[in-house]
């Protein structure tokens, strides 16, 4: 690399020529990501709002990737960063430091093949295998057969498949018809489409790229995958790290519910003999009974009749799995077998994987199993209530062990986000990722551009009773929300801890307040938050998604309300095991767990208040703990460095005087 300038000085000119100005922290981190590079050690950085750490990365893995012919592959969480770095972050550098590298950088965006357009599909190569689903096709009147012609119509156009460049979007169902797995794909060999596949040629355009942008959902099935999903890579950034584990493991759990399996059963009795679709058909039927008969929640002990159909479910599915050849040779025809042969795949090898969880003791465990209840939107309630959809889950309980090995086994790492540490520490991530007492790593905290202490204050409710476990508001929650709201003039983003708690402020606020209160479910959430933007007098309420998703600076936002420290829920399974494991291994299971997922939602809520400079407002918790209870000081250690108090009126009178003209 000795042609090209360093990270600092490549920085420092693509800097200059997007407009902008060089800070500290940025210049930190990307000498350090540079240095990461070439040492091989794993390096994990907390750059705060405004560091501008997309940068900071890109810099320095486009200098490596153009001098060395090493790929680099950047993995967000979501969509929206995406696209930020594809249609806006790498195409002004690739322009910017043109004339500073050995030849200009290329990048690419890769997705999971579900996410592209199947032409062997939409132009018959299959059908759903659903008897109601494919009448509904054929119906003109109906909601899937109109967007199923109009995606359609829209293959002849598009130049990229891509699902999130079809305008409007559609709903998974109606994708699920225009689309395939991997397991589900004829692979290019006897596809008749093969020439002009999209999933094809995004993994092809992504092989020939210096930069490769994904997602972690893709990162995990490489990691899981037999054959290789990404391109050869020696160096990978992980932005949005703070979500890295969650997406693993939902990538990692299997599930086993009614609907899908029913569709099975249907698409399979096309394909095998009479005698085995009976004895699949009446697996079906006493596995989702007796799910459905089941008590919800985590299981240890597996009783002898869930078993039994377990293990009916699991024999039966792969015996009609054998008995389909999976390779004639009408396209159509092997189209269909390769979808049921995936769908039985799937349930045989969930099914098997939830009868061997339960084979070791309980400390040994790698798998945890249980039983969710899921409310179905849309379907009609019951007599006896909501309507609900049974399903059983199998989920590592730990995805350490498999990042270690095939994520940062074969690649240095950079993991970063404006919220890694907890408790003011990187340990608690470290050891989510398996880094720790692993693969040599390197925590940095570069900071943030904004002076917390000065731009914000921590005000916690000190006076108010700790909050019930209903999760409803109560009056006197309901009278500080009020209060708050009123001395801010609206400009109040609600975090709450669930919709129910959301839902009850909102009606409260709306009967109390002139200024207009909107809540989350009202319409989408992307409609919404540009509302509560445009209008410096509107306050939205919302949960989880909101937690994480908004970024609204300036007048619009000047207070953030968190309703209560969001702890998980304590029948959640999963969590509740990882609790339990800690507990065996002789740590405290509460603040290594639940402690911790607290500590990094609070922080990312808190995140909303300050999203430049000039931001100024107040992160209101309105539960008590955060200053009675002995954890209060690690969970206060997560967040950013704010003035604090639990003195309300000096809290109203700052909101007071923050307030422009344009809210009044």
């Amino acid at each position: 690399m000795s042609d090209v300038p360093p990270a600092a000085g490549l920085l420092d000119r693509a800097v200059t020529a997007l407009g902008g100005a060089q800070r500290p922290g940025q210049v930190q981190m990307a000498d350090a990501v540079a240095r990461a590079f070439t040492t091989g050690e794993h390096l994990a950085v907390q750059a705060g709002t405004g560091t501008g750490k997309s940068l900071a990365y890109l810099v320095p893995a486009i200098a490596r990737a153009v001098t060395d012919d090493a790929p680099v592959v950047v993995s967000t969480a979501t969509i929206a960063l995406q696209r930020q770095l594809v249609d806006r972050d790498l195409p002004r550098l690739a322009e910017a430091l043109a004339d500073s590298l050995p030849r200009r950088p290329t990048f690419a965006l890769l997705k999971g093949r579900r996410n592209y357009l199947c032409l062997n599909k939409i132009h018959g190569g299959s059908d759903t295998g659903d008897d109601a689903g494919q009448e509904e096709l054929f119906t003109p009147a109906s909601t899937l057969g109109r967007d199923v012609r109009r995606i359609t119509e829209w293959a002849s156009d598009t130049e990229t498949g891509d699902r999130d460049d079809l305008r409007p979007g559609v709903p998974e169902r109606s994708w699920a018809q225009v689309s395939v797995s991997a397991r589900e794909c004829l692979g290019p060999a006897r596809c008749p489409y093969a020439a002009d596949c999209f999933a094809e040629k995004a993994r092809a355009e992504a092989g020939r790229a210096d930069i490769v942008v994904t997602n972690h959902a893709l990162l995990a099935i490489d990691a899981i995958a037999e054959a290789e999903v990404l391109p050869e890579h020696e160096f990978l950034i992980v932005d949005e790290a703070h979500e890295l584990t969650d997406r693993v493991t939902s990538v990692a759990t299997g599930e086993l519910t009614g609907g899908p399996l029913g569709v099975t059963v249907r698409r399979t009795g096309r394909l095998v003999g009479p005698e085995l679709t009976e004895r699949l058909d009446a697996a079906v039927a006493t596995f989702t009974s007796a799910i459905h008969d089941a008590q919800p929640g985590r299981i240890d002990f597996l009783d002898d009749e869930l078993r039994t159909y377990l293990t009916a479910l699991r024999d039966a599915a792969a015996a009609a799995r054998s008995a389909i050849n999976p390779a004639p040779g009408d396209p159509k025809a092997a189209a269909a077998r390769a979808e049921s042969v995936a769908a039985l795949s799937e349930i045989s090898d969930t099914a098997a994987r939830v009868l061997d969880s339960f084979g070791p003791a309980i400390p040994d465990r790698a798998d945890v199993v249980w039983l969710d209840h899921e409310e179905q939107r849309g379907a009609q309630p019951s007599v006896s209530g909501s309507a609900t959809r049974p399903v059983l889950r199998v989920a590592p309980l730990s995805v350490a062990g498999l990042l270690a090995g095939q994520v940062f086994g074969t690649a240095t790492a950079v993991l970063t986000s404006a919220t890694l540490t907890v408790g003011g520490s990187f340990d608690a991530m470290a050891e989510a990722w398996g880094l720790s007492g692993g693969p040599a790593w390197r925590g940095l905290d570069v900071g943030s551009p904004f002076d917390h202490a000065k731009s914000g204050i921590l005000y916690i409710a000190a006076h108010l009773p700790a909050p019930g476990r209903d999760g409803a508001g109560s009056a006197g929650q309901f009278d500080e929300i009020a209060g708050l709201i009123e001395a801010a003039g609206g400009r109040t983003l609600g975090l709450f801890s669930s919709m129910r708690a959301a839902r009850a402020a909102a009606e409260e606020m709306r009967c109390r307040l002139a200024t207009p209160v909107l809540c989350q479910g009202d319409d989408g959430t992307a409609a919404l938050v540009e509302r509560f933007a445009a209008d410096p007098q509107t306050s939205l309420f919302g949960t989880l998604s909101l937690w994480q998703g908004v970024d609204v600076p300036g007048p619009s936002l000047s207070l953030v309300i968190i309703d209560r420290i969001p702890f998980p829920r304590p029948d959640d399974p999963l969590l509740t095991a990882r609790q339990r494991a800690v507990a065996a291994r002789g740590g405290n299971g509460f603040m290594a767990v639940a402690a911790g997922h607290a500590a990094l939602l609070l922080a990312q809520g808190a995140g909303r208040l300050l999203r430049r400079t000039d931001d100024r407002g107040v992160v209101a918790v309105l539960d008590s703990r955060m200053a009675t209870a002995r954890y209060g000081a690690y969970l206060r250690a997560s967040l950013p460095p704010f003035w604090s108090t639990t003195d309300p009126e000096l809290v109203r009178e700052a909101l007071r005087r923050l307030r422009t003209p344009a809210a009044d």
